[in-house]
This record gives structure tokens, C-alpha cells and sequence, in this order.
């Protein structure tokens, strides 16, 4: 029997439903959630994610703004203009879209935002906070995935998860998410050797490699239930994912598509933490 396909894109305009009416409750009393992206540089992939954001932003009543600079901007520049933004009580939210120009150190970038104010959830304190299991703003993609997981019951708690990427951006933290809901996490990377034997006894496999149709059937425990992170587009110009979809669906018990998987719920996580900027961090 197939497996039963978890659609990001569906469960992403659900969540959105419901953030457009606690805005809404926020606006009247007086409180309109408020995200900044600053955008440097021309990179077409990068313009096209942004342009999503504030689409996004748009569609639950969140104020936004995009400040596109030339990719001539210093890293200096870059710096005064996130202090400026710290600073501005009326933004809640600031990301600065990556990857940026490579004069400009992406970690200075990341640890010169008020961590208050960091929706992508990157800032080392953030970082810290979550694995210590505290309140804070979850990195977007894995806090996608942890969604995805629970919106449709499966259990984490005492399963074995298995990440095939050790990214900042995904794999390091959705592996510390997972424990953090009682997971046993093993961590895959492109110096892992013997792969299959890993990712045949995951019960949880999140792939997030790059490459295309990376994981097969033969690769996949029965029943395992797979998360694809990869979008990579072929030669005929369509999008794939790193999983071997068409096989895989047949041995998986759930698993995620590619487009309208993972990628729709990155930004929806970045509206709810905006929104949780806004609101203001828990103790």
C-alpha cells in the first residue's frame, strides 16, 4: 500500500488560517506583528524566497518590508543597518536572507541580531536555548518538519531518527528537535560509511543532502516514515527531491513530497515566529 503522502502545502494554509485570526486579535488590540528582510545582493533564487515572505506575510495580516541592498554593500554597512533595526520598537522580526556576498561573514551577520528579534532562529543564543529545551524561535525548516510530524500523530518519542545532512541550517538542528521529543538520533553525513545500514533501521528518515534521488527503496526500512528536504531541479527543469519519490512511496508509511513538502512550511514557521516576536518570548 502507498504511503500516505503529508502535504506541506495543504497543512501550511491551515496554519496560516488560524495565524491570519490571532493577528487579527493582536491588531485590535493594538499590537500589528512586524517583519523586516533585509536582501543583499541580486541572486534571483534569493529574490524569488523573499518575495514569498512578504506574499506570506501578506496572507495573515503580518506587516512586512524588504530592504534590498547592492551587493556592493560592506559588511560594516550591513552591521549599522541590523542596529538600526534592533533598535526600531515597531519591527518584531529580522532576517537577513542568505547566502550573502562573500566579503560579508554570514556568522557576524547572524550574532549582530537581537535575539529577540531573530524569526530564522539562528542566533547562538537561540541555538542554545533550543537544545536546552527552552522557549524560543525554533530554526523554520525543522520547526517544519516537527509540525509536519505532529499534525499527523506519529510518534517521535522513542523512535529511531536518522538525518542523512549535518547542516546549521537543517540537519544539526531538526537532529536536536527530535531529541528533544525523546527521539534516538543518529547523525548521517557524506563521510558516513556503510549509509544503508543507518537508514535502513531509521524508523524516521530525513534526508537533506542536495542531491537528487540520493535515497531509493532499498535504502528505506518498511513502513519508515520519510521527510524529503532536498529541491533540486533536473534536467528537464522540474523540481526533485533527495528521496526517489515513486519508489519510495511504496514502502514508506508517510512521506513528504517535493515541491509542496518541507519548503512551504519553512516560511509559515517564519510568520508563527514572527508572530511570537511579537508577542514576546515566554521565560
Amino acid at each position: 500500500m502507498s504511503a500516505e503522502v503529508i502535504n506541506g502545502k495543504e497543512l501550511a494554509a491551515e496554519l496560516k488560517l488560524a495565524m491570519k485570526e490571532e493577528v487579527s486579535e493582536l491588531k485590535e488590540k493594538g499590537l500589528t506583528p512586524h517583519l523586516t528582510v533585509v536582501l543583499v545582493g541580486d541572486d534571483p533564487a534569493s529574490k524569488s524566497y523573499v518575495n514569498g515572505k512578504k506574499k506570506a506575510s501578506k496572507e495573515t495580516g503580518i506587516s512586512s518590508d524588504i530592504i534590498e541592498l547592492p551587493t556592493s554593500t560592506t559588511e560594516t554597512e550591513l552591521l549599522q543597518l541590523i542596529d538600526k533595526l534592533n533598535h526600531d520598537q515597531a519591527i518584531h522580526g529580522i532576517l537577513v536572507q542568505l547566502p550573502l556576498p562573500e566579503h560579508i561573514k554570514e556568522q557576524s551577520v547572524i550574532e549582530a541580531i537581537d535575539p529577540q528579534k531573530d524569526v530564522d532562529g539562528f542566533h547562538p543564543i537561540n541555538i542554545g536555548r533550543m537544545m536546552a529545551g527552552k522557549d524560543t524561535f525554533l530554526p523554520c525548516t525543522p520547526f517544519g518538519i516537527i509540525t509536519m510530524l505532529k499534525s499527523r500523530d506519529i510518534q517521535i518519542e522513542g523512535r529511531h531518527a536518522v538525518i542523512i545532512g549535518r547542516s546549521n541550517i537543517v540537519g544539526k538542528p531538526v537532529g536536536q528537535l527530535l531529541l528533544n521529543e525523546n527521539a534516538t538520533v543518529t547523525y548521517c553525513h557524506s563521510r558516513t560509511k556503510g549509509l544503508q545500514s543507518f537508514t535502513k533501521n531509521a524508523d524516521i528518515l530525513i534526508v537533506a543532502v542536495g542531491k537528487a534521488n540520493a535515497i531509493h527503496a532499498e535504502d528505506i526500512k518498511e513502513d519508515a516514515v520519510v521527510i524529503d528536504v532536498g529541491i533540486n531541479r533536473v534536467e528537464d527543469g522540474t523540481l526533485t527531491g533527495d528521496v526517489d519519490f515513486e519508489q519510495a512511496k511504496e514502502k514508506a508509511s508517510y512521506i513528504t513530497p517535493v515541491p509542496r513538502g518541507v519548503g512551504p512550511m519553512t516560511i509559515t514557521m517564519l510568520l508563527k515566529n514572527t508572530i511570537k516576536a511579537a508577542k514576546g518570548l515566554e521565560n
